[in-house]
């Protein structure tokens, strides 16, 4: 199995990072430096023309032209990586639960956390149904640790880093998940280089 991770520093190439160290998943790391723009390179380019991170490369898989798969967006990888190389996902059920807790994730959390204007308006409501939704300590889809759990608690876990100022108080469940979430080894291996 070859797989090939591209990310860099302070990327969500560390949520792919972090599910495969979890599941012990082999793969290559390429980290690459945004600042001396080797995200903009045209070798880089021919894998995510977009010249975002993360990006993966999976030579077990081969497309009709005969290349490897090619994949980028943190989500498309979280759920290629469950369906094959997981027991994550075994039926259509726990694919379309996992595909959509991955996309709340890239879209109405990561806004909500990351866009002032909505981080007012929208946060508290997500974080109070997050907290209910977590306060059973159950994983979000199955009965696994999974790619849904892997994307929700890495930006859990985000929140004491990028706004220290934002009381978890009110949400004993999420704060239980976070402390939780940065003891896990393969955590911290992953978003100590990602």
């Amino acid at each position: 199995m070859v797989l090939t991770l591209y990310g860099g520093q302070r990327t969500r190439a560390s949520l792919p990072r972090w599910y495969m160290e979890e599941k012990d998943i082999s793969y290559n790391l390429i980290e690459l430096n945004r600042q001396e723009g080797e995200n903009l390179q045209s070798e880089f380019l021919a894998i995510n023309p977009f010249g975002k991170l993360p990006a993966l490369i999976d030579s077990n898989i081969f497309m009709p032209n005969g290349e490897p798969l090619k994949l980028f967006e943190s989500g498309a990888i979280l759920l290629h990586l469950a369906e094959q190389y997981s027991d994550d996902i075994k039926t259509i059920e726990t694919k379309a639960l996992t595909s959509q807790w991955l996309q709340f994730v890239n879209s109405t959390l990561s806004i909500a956390l990351l866009v002032p204007s909505h981080r007012e308006k929208e946060f508290p409501r997500l974080m109070k149904e997050l907290d209910h939704q977590l306060e059973n300590h159950q994983p979000l889809v199955g009965n696994i640790w999974g790619a849904a759990d892997c994307a929700v608690q890495a930006y859990l876990a985000y929140l004491p880093w990028l706004f220290p100022q934002v009381d978890l108080d009110p949400y004993p469940s999420i704060q239980a998940t976070i402390e939780s979430v940065v003891r896990r080894p393969a955590y911290r291996k992953a978003i100590g280089a990602a």
